[in-house]
Parts: structure tokens; sequence; C-alpha cells
């Protein structure tokens, strides 16, 4: 996959909003890792917050609708994980400030 379809990916993911914190999962660091495979098969490596996050099928299905208008991608498979657990060091400046943590 080239830098700028990533790049693109990544956008769509950054209007993915954590309906509970208000900031986008590529900020809150969320997303581990993105792949598109030669059939059009894009698969997102992510984590939540939380384990048993109520939210975690709201924002599956976000993730599907912010990458369904890019061409190159025919399937979406979300992929959630736990290992390495999420913590705050995984947050941008933005989502840090935003959220008034201490960076």
């Amino acid at each position: 996959m080239d830098e700028a379809l990533k790049e693109n990916i990544i956008g769509g993911l950054e209007n993915v909003i954590d309906p509970e914190l208000g900031i986008d999962i590529v900020n809150l660091g969320l997303i581990y890792n993105v792949d598109l495979n030669e059939e059009g098969l894009c698969t997102v490596t992510m984590t939540l917050t939380a384990m048993g996050c109520p939210l975690a099928g709201h924002i599956e299905q976000d993730v599907r609708r912010s990458l369904s208008d890019i061409p190159e991608i025919k399937e979406i498979d979300v992929n959630i994980v736990w290992d390495p657990p999420w913590d705050k060091d995984k947050m941008s400046r933005y989502a840090k400030i935003a959220l008034g943590i201490p960076d």
C-alpha cells in the first residue's frame, strides 16, 4: 500500500469520534495498524480505551462507514485487540491537550 493511500485511510479514521471522549480514534492512539491487500481487504487493527466498552459496536460501524468511500477498499475487517493494552501515552499531544491531560 502506498503512503498516499495509507494517509487517505488514516484520514478517514480521523472522522471516527469516540462518543465518550469526543476525540477521534486516531488521536486517541486506538489505531495500531492498517493494511490493504491486493484483493481490496482493508484490515484495521485497533483497540478500545477499556475492555467491555459498551460502544464497541458503534465505533466498529463508524470505522466501516468512514472507509466505505475509498474506492480501493472492497471489504473491511475491524480487528479489535487488547495486547498491547491502550494507555494515555498512546494519545497524541492534541488529544492530551483537548482532554486536559498533562503531557
